[in-house]
């Protein structure tokens, strides 16, 4: 069996002001629940950065070879363009992995009215991505999927269609009722 490991690592020191504040901004603006989402990221940022590195480094077809196979990956995930270099890969930041996130393009698309709805929308099984229902907020969506994210089909906040409306008909009017009297003062 396969031994678990972390996906993340905690930070070196845990009461850095700066860096505390700027997760805070970033749990805010993505509709976040934990550090842990931010730390994760990072941690998968980090290993696209260190094989990057490894490959600046490195020469030979199997380096090129590798070197194609990354920059098509991240180029499919939409965090780089067609014709990337290593060096995009080394410029990458968290928030760019943070807006390829699920929860984070049904926000922007519109399907939900805050980060926070978004997240919920997901994890409560309401949207879709080609007809197949995704109940992760953290799942990283690819550019040829960015356009079929959708509601799940019944789901309560899928956009019903209007029903055509009937031509108005005349109404009768209500008859008017008589204003109640006002009784004067002091006589």
């Amino acid at each position: 069996m396969k031994r678990q490991r972390k996906k993340y690592l905690r930070p070196s020191h845990p009461w850095e002001k700066d860096r505390m504040d700027a997760e805070d901004k970033l749990l805010r603006q993505y509709g976040l629940y934990q550090k842990v989402e931010i730390w994760k990221t990072a941690f998968m940022l980090r290993n696209f950065r260190h094989q990057a590195r490894l490959l600046l480094a490195a020469s030979g077809p199997q380096a090129e070879l590798e070197t194609r196979q990354l920059l098509t990956r991240l180029h499919r995930l939409g965090l780089v363009g067609e014709n990337a270099t290593l060096d995009d890969v080394l410029g990458l930041t968290v928030e760019n992995l943070l807006n390829r996130r699920l929860q984070t393009l049904v926000y922007k698309k519109g399907l939900a009215k805050t980060p926070r709805q978004a997240r919920q929308l997901v994890l409560h099984g309401h949207i879709s991505i080609a007809g197949r229902k995704v109940m992760v907020p953290s799942y990283l969506v690819r550019i040829d999927e960015e356009a079929i994210i959708t509601h799940v089909a019944g789901s309560p906040f899928e956009v019903q269609p209007k029903p055509p409306e009937a031509p108005a008909e005349a109404e009768p009017e209500a008859e008017a009722l008589p204003e109640p009297e006002e009784k004067e003062e002091g006589s």
